[in-house]
Formats: structure tokens, C-alpha cells, sequence
């Protein structure tokens, strides 16, 4: 199979890197200058063994591909905002036999959150999730980095919205040949939205910083307790934290890598590349649609929602924000609500 990354980003970089050094075909899709980048000198996979570099096929969308195989793998990795483009671009891309790619093509829905599959599956005939555990960075333009050892991530692999077939543990088989674990679940879903409450962490991340106080510990706590009443409300099942620690365990031991500072995660890598985007509304904003469609008041998600989109339109610095600052405007959110 040929896996084609959409998104070769810190995600979509690292999955790319590590299929293609375990000797998988392996096409990479960026823009701007990360395509450039990675056109000239190639894709360098910074891990804790040193550094990869892998010359790959880059291309900014389908039309320089010409007809695609019947083999072919596509990874959607880029992030949930930006879907419904990539969607959009490759979902009519010709395959060879006469059909297109969103007719018979898999597509495998390496995101954040579960709104990406969603929007997926209005165009895609065979989606797939995953519960994306992999600490990367996206260091710059033609640079990623994963920390893990001794392996680099742990991806749960299901069909959409559920069940397993052969062509996932094909995938899986290929994943866990490339250092990853990829364990073929029934229920994936339970897996995406224990992850997604770990996720509503991103937006305090992205506008305080790294969550090392007591104080911006105990503000999760409270986000994440909205979170969980939400899902209990919509009686949307998700993985216990035991059992998330008993499938990590030690296998993903984050590692110094030279030159390489790991900062935060995925929120606060937007801001802090500037992007001008980021993924909280389909983070601590599906909790809030949650919340809205069953009668739960989730006034910490909708602040962080705002605000996290307010520092990526008006391009503030990544974690500029007091922790004591944020706390306050949320207990004045929790006021209001009540």
C-alpha cells in the first residue's frame, strides 16, 4: 500500500516518516513553505535516535499525483478546521478502475476530536478513525520531531463510526512495523472522546502555558469535569482513565531531543507559528455543542473556546495570558452561567 499524508505535519510528518523508514511508499501533501521545504532538502524526522531525513514525493494536492492507485492509503492529518478543504480537494481525485477516491479509497482520520471523521464520512464511503497518542512537533518547515521511546505513539485504529475490517488491520500491521502500537478496536469513538477530554486541556495550554501550577491544574480539573457531564448527558461512552493508563503504560517515555525543545501541544504550536487558526471549536467547542444539545450548561469551554480563537485571529503570543488572569475570567464565566 501507498500511504499518502495529508497534512505532513507534526502528526502527519512523523506517521509519514516512520512508514517510509520502515520501507513503505509514502507521499507527503503540505503548502507554502513546509512543501517547499520539504521539496528541497526533504523530510527531517528529528527521534530519539538522531536525525532522519527521508526524500519523498511532496505535492500541494491531488492534481499532481494524476490518477491514483487502487492501493493507495490516505492519512488525513491535517487539523479539524482545516477538513472540510482536503475533503473537498481529494474526495473526486480519479482512481484507476474508473472510480474516485472518496468511492473506494480508505481514508484514516488522524485528528483531534471526532468532528473530522464526521465531516468525512458526508463524502467518504470507507473512514476510519484513530485516537492519536503521539507527542510531535512540527519545528519548522521541513522539520518534525516525536520524543517517544521506545515507541513513538500509540494510534487505536477502528473503522467509522464502528466495527474493524481487513483493510484496517493491514494498516495497523504496516503502523506497528514503523514504531508505533496500533491496536484494532471495535469502538473507537470510546477511545477519540476520552482523548478529547484530555484535549480541552489544549486552549488553557495555548493561552497560559504549560499546565505546571496548582492553579492551572485545578482550572482543568473543572473544564474537564464539564466535559465529562456532557458526555454523560449525551450517554456518549469514553474510555476510563485506568484504562487509557493501562494501554499507554511506559510505552511512549518522552526523551531530551538535541536542539529540539519540545514546546506545547497542537493549540499551542498554531499560535505559536502564527497560523492564524486553531482547533478549539471542535475541541472544547464540541463540548459545547454537547452541552447546548442536551441541556448542559459548559461555560469554561465556551470562554476557552473564545478566547483561544480571539489569540489566533489577533495573532497574540502562545501562552501570553496569566494563569490567574484566566482563572478569574473563569470564575466570573461560572457566575454568569449559574
Amino acid at each position: 500500500m501507498r500511504y499518502i499524508i495529508i497534512g505532513a505535519g507534526a502528526v502527519g510528518g512523523v506517521i509519514g516518516g516512520r512508514l517510509a523508514h520502515s520501507g513503505h511508499e509514502v507521499v507527503l501533501v503540505a503548502r507554502g513553505a513546509h512543501l517547499a521545504a520539504l521539496r528541497a532538502d526533504g523530510l527531517r524526522l528529528r527521534v530519539p535516535e538522531g536525525e532522519l531525513t527521508h526524500r519523498l514525493p511532496a505535492v500541494a494536492g491531488p492534481e499532481e499525483l494524476g490518477v491514483l492507485r487502487a492501493d493507495d492509503v490516505l492519512v488525513l492529518a491535517v487539523k479539524t478546521q482545516d477538513t472540510e478543504a482536503a475533503l473537498a480537494a481529494w474526495g473526486p481525485a480519479p482512481v484507476e478502475g474508473g472510480t474516485t477516491a472518496a468511492e473506494s479509497l480508505p481514508l484514516l482520520c488522524a485528528q483531534n476530536g471526532v468532528e473530522g471523521q464526521r465531516r468525512a464520512l458526508r463524502r467518504f464511503r470507507h473512514v476510519y478513525g484513530a485516537c492519536v497518542w503521539l507527542p510531535a512537533t512540527h519545528v519548522e518547515p521541513g522539520v518534525v520531531s516525536a520524543a517517544g521511546t521506545p515507541l513513538t505513539g500509540v494510534l487505536h485504529l477502528g473503522r467509522c463510526p464502528h466495527g474493524t475490517d481487513d483493510t484496517l488491520r493491514r494498516i495497523a500491521a504496516d503502523l506497528e512495523g514503523a514504531r508505533f502500537e496500533a491496536p484494532v478496536v471495535a469502538d473507537v469513538a470510546r477511545w477519540q472522546y476520552a482523548k478529547l477530554l484530555s484535549n480541552l486541556a489544549n486552549a488553557i495550554e495555548a493561552v497560559s502555558g504549560p499546565l505546571e501550577s496548582e492553579a492551572a491544574r485545578a482550572l482543568y480539573d473543572r473544564v474537564r469535569a464539564e466535559g465529562e457531564a456532557v458526555l454523560d448527558a449525551a450517554g456518549i461512552a469514553y474510555a476510563s482513565g485506568r484504562e487509557q493508563k493501562e494501554a499507554r503504560g511506559d510505552k511512549v517515555t518522552l526523551v531530551p531531543l538535541t536542539g529540539t525543545p519540545r514546546g506545547g501541544g497542537s493549540s499551542w504550536q498554531s499560535l505559536a507559528r502564527g497560523t492564524g487558526s486553531i482547533e478549539a471549536d471542535h475541541l472544547n467547542g464540541e463540548i459545547v455543542l454537547l452541552g447546548r444539545l442536551h441541556g448542559v450548561a459548559t461555560p469554561l469551554n465556551e470562554l476557552l473556546q473564545h478566547l483561544a480563537n480571539a489569540f489566533a485571529r489577533e495573532h497574540r503570543a502562545a501562552g501570553s495570558l496569566p494563569v490567574a488572569e484566566l482563572v478569574r475570567l473563569a470564575d466570573e464565566a461560572e457566575r454568569r452561567a449559574a
